[in-house]
């Protein structure tokens, strides 16, 4: 079987003849894992199941400072993959002196005819990053806009529908190419519940996503959702909704057996593969000991695609890197 079609029969709950996988890096392991290995390609070579490109672009205002294609200014001295938010573009609970950027000029991560054709043989993803919550308190802060939430809700209607139709715009452009599937990245938990509650996602949220996800699924895409945090408490909603791929799926927060005895039969799950407990501080034999089960109890049936719960952080020693990219790839 090529990579893509054993994600096809894993999203149909069928058995492939081994667990999909990917494997994503921080800039700080993929250093290690490459000097580990002493391959420069390390990327090209590891077998990743998945193909993904999106959205954005940015460009250095100063040393360790980038501003993204929403003008927010991005502190990356620290967090040198992401990075903090220098200033917040809307101090003021008024939209405006907002504008958001032009979704038709917004460029691709990667020149999608080419990228499609390079990556015939995995499942291509297009991904939309910081889609609504994240956007939003990208340019208003966390705490405002929580506090928004509550005290000027009309506010925050406009400016997450505002948000919605570029990210409508953006999907028009994507679903005019044959990617499998569309990725929405919004981070919505913590390790306890969700950050806003569930009453708040319902009134806010529920009925953007319903929008989005519909326009892809209407397309024939598949619908793949990235929240970090402890959210298992929507997935009865979000598979009504129509969501077929969900990540992180963290174990520390969620049972895997639990998750898979209730949702199983609908979602499939990427992740799985501590990057909190396991990968940081286990043996190597530990972590092929504990990816093998996660891949037998999960991946059984199809439902699975095998994967640390988000790019391997920094502190992973390289040895423990190593173990899980040759246990992924050999699942023996």
């Amino acid at each position: 079987m090529t990579a893509r079609q054993r994600v096809l029969t894993a999203l149909e709950h069928r058995q492939p003849d081994m667990a999909p996988y990917q494997i994503d890096f921080t800039a700080a392991s993929l250093q290690k894992a490459i000097e580990y290995y002493n391959d420069p390609d390390l990327m090209s070579t590891l077998g990743n199941h998945l193909a993904i490109i999106g959205f954005g672009s940015s460009e250095e205002v100063k040393p360790g400072y980038v501003r993204d294609e929403f003008g927010v200014v991005w502190n990356q001295t620290i967090d040198k993959d992401i990075g903090n938010v220098a200033h917040y573009l809307l101090p003021e609970p008024d939209l405006k002196d907002l504008t958001l950027p032009d979704p038709k000029a917004v460029p691709f991560t990667a020149e999608p005819q080419s990228f499609l054709k390079r990556h015939r043989d995995q499942f291509t993803v297009c991904s939309i990053g910081f889609c609504l919550f994240e956007r939003a308190w990208t340019l208003r802060g966390m705490e405002e806009l929580l506090m928004d939430m509550v005290l000027r809700p009309q506010f925050v209607d406009q400016l997450l529908e505002s948000i919605t139709e570029y990210n409508l715009a953006l999907m028009d452009r994507a679903l005019a190419y044959n990617f499998d599937c569309i990725r929405f990245g919004d981070d919505w938990g913590q390790q306890t519940g969700l950050i806003f509650g569930k009453r708040l996602w319902e009134r806010f949220f529920k009925p953007h996503y319903q929008t989005m996800f519909r326009k892809a699924k209407d397309s024939g895409r598949f619908v793949m959702l990235h929240s970090c945090g402890r959210v298992q408490e929507l997935f009865p909603d979000l598979i009504a909704m129509g969501l077929d791929i969900f990540n992180t799926f963290q174990p520390e927060i969620m049972d895997p057996a639990e998750m898979k005895r209730q949702f199983g039969n609908d979602l499939t799950f990427y992740g799985g593969i501590s990057t909190q407990a396991l990968l940081p501080f286990a043996s190597p034999e530990e972590i092929k000991k504990k990816t093998l089960e996660m891949i037998a109890l999960v991946g059984r049936d199809g439902g699975y695609i095998a994967a640390p719960t988000h790019g391997i952080p920094g502190d992973v020693p390289a040895e423990n890197i190593a173990a899980l990219i040759e246990t992924v790839q050999e699942q023996a």
